[in-house]
């Protein structure tokens, strides 16, 4: 099979488009596939061999095992979502760690997010906007701010600690 060099798969409406599916068919002619905004309001579901897989955040071209994966600077990344998606694709054999790179200065989504989505929803009423609650905007508002707390943080306690102190 010939090797692609650069494609790019972009939505042009409000999602569901099928972009995860057209990773999933093209992604084997390329080294690698990333994602490069967004975040666990995704919801990529692929169906391999009769096995349904659905993918919120991490990309569809993790089921092709030669594929390295990418969460890019633009993603906004709640890490319980993450862990999640590893630990079931690591339990049906998917190699997930070695070939999954995230990064470090990519946002995180904390609860504070979800929980001042959920506040905003209510609040809206009738008047809602029908966000899907999971603290994407409101992550994304603390990127722009630059109070985020990034997934680099993770590493140190401390460091973790001061990004969670000067979000809040």
């Amino acid at each position: 099979m010939t090797r692609l060099h650069t494609a790019a798969v972009v939505g042009a409406q409000f999602g569901d488009e099928g972009k995860g599916k057209i990773v999933d068919v093209l992604g084997p002619q390329y080294d690698a596939v990333a994602r490069f905004q967004g975040g666990n309001n995704a919801g990529h579901t692929l169906v391999v061999k009769g096995e349904k897989t659905v993918l919120h955040l991490i990309p569809s071209g993790i089921l092709h095992p030669n594929l390295k994966c990418a969460i890019g600077s633009g993603c906004v990344v709640d890490a319980t979502v993450l862990v999640e998606e590893i630990t079931a694709l690591e339990e049906r054999k998917i190699d997930v760690v070695s070939r999954l790179m995230v990064a470090g200065n990519a946002p995180m989504i904390l609860p504070v997010h979800r929980a001042l989505d959920t506040a905003r929803e209510r609040a809206l009423g009738d008047n809602k906007i029908g966000t899907t609650k999971r603290g994407i905007g409101p992550a994304y508002e603390d990127q722009v701010g630059r109070n985020s707390a990034l997934v680099r943080d993770l590493l140190s306690k401390d460091a973790l600690a001061k990004a969670v102190a000067r979000l809040l």
